[in-house]
């Protein structure tokens, strides 16, 4: 019973975490309105969290395979309500703001870095995909949380109460990790000697951040375009454009579940992150298609793209904790997070720039692309015996 309280205990800390580092594009236009900035220094804003993010991701790593996810989870996360605390009510111009998120963003990382930590370590191998699977939904229900709540609260409380909700949730969910996290039982080090470093000698590591930052690709580009394209192509308004893709948002943490569970039956995580990424390949390939000659199946495959687009995440963590071991697992989610949130961060960007030059089918296309070359980097493990005293099985590459 133990286990499933730190996993919800994880699993709300990211979703805090996420909500504001992802949740501030749901201020622009009152960013724009009440602060009267134009769309670039909102752009600007909206980037800072992610900027503070990858800066700290791999020092809030290493700092959780020191001194355990409690500690870590509890100072970063109460560290980052008081930033967006000082961003709520203390904050004057544009600079004081940004620089605020900023600190807000690198003192977040910590959540990132540790709570997988600690869900892998309170969780069996044979639960763990699914664990990290529920884990792994935290980030569609912070962007939802944000989408649901600041929005109003801004409208009736301007941006002290939008981003000051976020303050207070930061705070309230650092002071539960505090009272409640434990961290997992560990074995001593023998003769105090450091655990050899899994980078060295080995590329499958590096092969794991690697093909999951690809993923990245095809999940970002019909994340961040399905709404405008049913829009623009198919006539769709808005609203319920809107409608339908928190329908697929919610679908994608489903599946996060639903394969985290998979993997844990079959006893693998890295064969059905590859069959998934030729899976992904073929669904947002024939979404290009039909974004070429539009016809009734193109919202059906739009949502379809997002809901499994989404589903590999959670896989790739988990092999990276997995593969890392307990020494190294805080540092190595530190670099997978580092490469999924600087993937993350150019994709809008660079496919808003394609399609702007083309159309959205080129878009989706080089996403399709991506996930092809992403099956061909993820490294096909076989099992062998584990050592004494260690996990029932573990893979190397075949």
């Amino acid at each position: 019973m133990r286990r499933w309280i730190m996993l919800a205990l994880g699993t709300a800390a990211q979703t805090a975490a996420c909500a504001f580092v992802y949740g501030i594009p749901y201020l622009a236009d009152d960013l724009r309105t009440q602060q009267h900035l134009s769309l670039t220094q909102v752009g600007l804003l909206v980037a800072c969290p992610t900027v503070g993010l990858v800066l700290a991701l791999y020092g809030w790593g290493a700092a959780a395979d020191r001194w355990g996810e409690r500690v870590v989870i509890a100072v970063g996360l109460g560290a980052a309500a008081g930033a967006l605390g000082g961003a709520a009510w203390g904050a004057h111009g544009m600079a004081a703001l940004g620089a605020l998120l900023v600190l807000a963003g690198a003192a977040g990382a910590s959540v990132y870095s540790a709570s997988g930590r600690l869900v892998m370590g309170w969780f069996a191998a044979s639960e763990r995909g699914l664990a990290m699977g529920i884990r792994q939904t935290s980030t569609p229900l912070g962007m939802g949380l944000a989408a649901l709540a600041m929005p109003p609260l801004a409208g009736a409380h301007g941006l002290p109460g939008a981003i000051g909700f976020l303050a207070v949730l930061c705070g309230v969910i650092a002071v539960l990790i505090a009272v409640f996290a434990a961290d997992p039982a560990r074995p001593a080090a023998k003769n105090a000697e450091p655990a050899p470093n899994p980078y060295r000698g080995s590329r499958l590591l590096w092969r794991i951040h690697g093909s999951a930052a690809l993923l990245v690709v095809p999940q970002f580009t019909a994340g961040a375009f399905a709404l405008v394209l049913l829009v623009d192509v198919r006539g769709w308004s808005p609203v319920h454009a809107g409608q339908l893709i928190a329908v697929a948002q919610g679908l994608g943490a489903l599946s996060r579940i639903l394969v985290g569970r998979w993997s844990d039956r079959v006893g693998d995580r890295l064969r059905p992150m590859r069959q998934l990424a030729v899976v992904t390949a073929a669904v947002v390939a024939a979404a290009a298609v039909s974004t070429a000659f539009p016809s009734p199946l193109t919202a059906l495959l739009l949502v379809t793209a997002i809901a499994i687009t989404s589903s590999t995440n959670g896989l790739s963590f988990t092999s990276t904790a997995e593969h890392a071991g307990p020494a190294w697992s805080g540092r190595a989610l530190g670099v997978h997070n580092t490469g999924q949130n600087l993937t993350a961060a150019v994709v809008p960007p660079v496919m808003a720039a394609v399609i702007s030059a083309t159309a959205y089918w080129p878009g989706f296309a080089l996403a399709a692309v991506t996930a092809c070359a992403s099956a061909a980097v993820i490294p096909v493990t076989r099992a062998v015996p584990a050592p004494p005293g260690a996990e029932p099985t573990r893979t190397i590459p075949a």
